[in-house]
């Protein structure tokens, strides 16, 4: 017997991130030898993670877990597991719209739902969210198609658009669009925008960092001084948003934001995620960003390019360049309630097994 065990697994890039799909069943169900699989599959804890499939960075270190969904009016369910690099923890708190992207094609690949011809919807429950998102996937032919005129900046090329309707996304973690009940608390001298729509965010201004808020990983990530006052405050608000000690969760992140300078942009935005800056932006930190610019009060709303048309186009300025959200809105105040499409693109880029120790079964 080899002690070695191959998992079967489509090795995807889904919007501005990449990571292993799995199919639910291939794992462990105890979610401790789970982890444990993950863990060794990607190669942590290890700062290069030469021993595994993760790429040293947060944004290729993360991995989608994919089943046929028993709950009505739901095609698949959706578990995301953001992997430690250099600590043996595997998060699934939190959740990650890029990743998501990939979800639809990898359920339509691995035959959990048959493709229509010309376009498949399919819809989505994300078990970390406990939302669901609606995934419309080019199928001319019923196959998935891939190549295509669509644009995401943070990626080279085009490709087949995926569109990505979000719903249910209020209160994603803690059941509250503002969780300390709150439009605005002073955490440390500074004031911040607490706010709970897709993913837990907590919104403050870049210039009361000291920063012009156009940075770049470059000037950002080797500032130790900006992460010691970020984290302090991250702790913090953690605590009065309801999470407790967020110390090793990747709940809440950070938004440090600036007001746009594209003609075409809505507001700046540097997302931490939450100890390295962003190369781009995660998906539903911009779903939390773009309903922010419409809460009145906010840290977000106060920087913003006002538009009271609705629905609306929020473009999110990020190191990368920019990621549209069509938010349409109902009530306002803590009272709120979002829908939020947004376009993304995914493929496949390469199909096996991954090789892990038998020994991490347990």
């Amino acid at each position: 017997m080899s002690d070695l065990v191959g998992i079967p697994v489509i090795f995807m890039r889904g919007g501005t991130s990449r990571g292993p799909y799995f199919r639910a069943s291939d794992l462990p169900q105890d979610v401790a030898a789970r982890d444990r699989v993950l863990l060794a599959a990607m190669g942590s804890p290890d700062p290069r993670q030469i021993d595994g499939l993760g790429g040293a960075d947060t944004l290729t270190s993360k991995v989608a877990i994919v089943s046929k969904s028993s709950r009505p009016g739901v095609d698949v369910d959706y578990l995301f597991a953001q992997v430690d690099i250099s600590k043996p923890i595997v998060d699934t708190n939190p959740s990650c719209g890029n990743m998501l992207a990939g979800v639809a094609p990898f359920a339509l690949e691995t035959g959990m739902i048959p493709a229509q011809d010309g376009e498949t919807r399919v819809m989505i429950y994300n078990v970390n969210t406990e939302a669901r998102i609606e995934a419309v996937v080019q199928t001319p032919g019923k196959q998935v198609q891939y190549t295509g005129d669509a644009r995401i900046d943070g990626v080279p090329g085009t490709a087949a658009p995926i569109v990505l309707n979000f719903m249910d996304v209020v209160g994603s973690i803690s059941g509250k669009l503002l969780p300390t009940a709150k439009v605005r608390d002073v955490i440390d001298g500074i004031e911040v925008t607490c706010i709970d729509v897709a993913m837990p965010m907590i919104m403050m201004r870049a210039k009361d960092f000291g920063l012009t808020g156009y940075e770049g990983r470059p000037e950002i990530n080797p500032n130790k001084e900006l992460f010691a006052k970020v984290e302090s405050i991250r702790r913090k608000a953690g605590e009065m948003m309801g999470f407790g000690d967020v110390s090793d969760k990747v709940i809440p992140k950070v938004g440090l934001l600036s007001p746009p300078r594209d003609p075409n942009g809505t507001i700046t935005s540097r997302y931490l995620t939450p100890h390295a800056l962003h190369a781009a932006h995660a998906v539903t930190g911009a779903v939390c960003v773009a309903t922010a610019c419409a809460l009145e009060g906010s840290i977000a709303h106060e920087l913003a390019k006002r538009d009271e048309s609705n629905p609306r186009t929020i473009w999110i300025e990020h190191p990368s360049g920019m990621v549209d959200v069509l938010l349409q809105t109902r009530g306002k105040g803590a009272d709120m309630d979002v829908i939020a499409g947004t376009l993304r693109t995914a493929r496949p880029i390469m199909k096996g097994e991954v090789l892990v120790p038998r020994k991490v079964f347990g």
